[in-house]
């Protein structure tokens, strides 16, 4: 496999199946799914919903679309990640880390924090309004977004010196998530710590979509450039026979 796009396979976990009703969860249950299958080991399928909320019979569902894209297998021990799921859970946590929670402070607005981290996408943020508003989409109150770049963490569109006052939280969150240049941490804020951890997952998955699409486009334009310069260069030739 060239390159795994491990985004596309969880959308496609996430959509619909002809003929059923449309999936009651979305692509951050996939992502949560996949990482509790992943450090599990094998999991029972009730304990699977318990970790993400579900009824059983969501769970049930979301376990066959698993299974129908080769990410899962199940015995009697219980679900475990196949060898396609194991490269993409790869994959996605070389992208996405964290799902570290801190306590409530200026920095972090909510009665439980998650804090996420995202691989090389500093260039995307503007002053994380896009972000908070991913994170308020699926429940919960808010997000802060911290770019790391000349090796510290900073605020976008706010002085140096806001984050003085959280100095244990600086070092918590460089510590364990281990931050590198043009990194984002975002940070998901609610009333439950599930709800805080869903919300910046939500934001990150946006942040890598977008990364995606200028990704793509970004291809598609330098392959138009190289086919443009191949005919232009084949006419040339072809004037100079003439």
């Amino acid at each position: 496999m060239a390159e795994l796009n491990s985004l596309k396979v969880i959308e496609k976990v996430a959509s619909k199946i002809a003929p059923g009703r449309i999936p009651s969860f979305t692509e951050i249950h996939v992502i949560k799914a996949l990482e509790t299958i992943g450090s599990e080991g094998a999991i029972g399928r009730k304990r699977l919903s318990e970790l993400l909320g579900f009824g059983e019979g969501a769970t049930r569902t979301l376990v066959r679309h698993l299974k129908l894209e080769g990410l899962i297998k199940t015995s009697k021990s219980g679900i475990a990640l196949s060898r396609f799921g194991e490269k993409v859970f790869s994959e996605l946590k070389s992208r996405i880390s964290g799902g570290v929670e801190i306590p409530e402070s200026p920095l972090a607005v909510g009665p439980f924090n998650v804090a996420v981290l995202i691989r090389n996408v500093a260039h995307l943020i503007k002053y994380g309004l896009e972000q908070r508003d991913a994170v308020v989409k699926v429940g919960a109150l808010g997000a802060t977004t911290l770019i790391f770049r000349r090796d510290k963490l900073t605020v976008p569109g706010v002085r140096e010196d806001f984050l003085k006052d959280t100095q244990s939280i600086y070092e918590t969150l460089v510590t364990k998530l281990e931050p590198r240049e043009d990194d984002v941490i975002i940070i998901g804020s609610a009333n439950e710590k599930r709800s805080a951890e869903f919300g910046a997952k939500a934001a990150a998955y946006e942040l890598l979509k977008t990364k995606n699409r200028k990704s793509t486009h970004t291809r598609i334009t330098q392959d138009h450039l190289s086919s443009f310069k191949g005919n232009w260069d084949l006419f040339n030739r072809t004037r100079q026979k003439i």
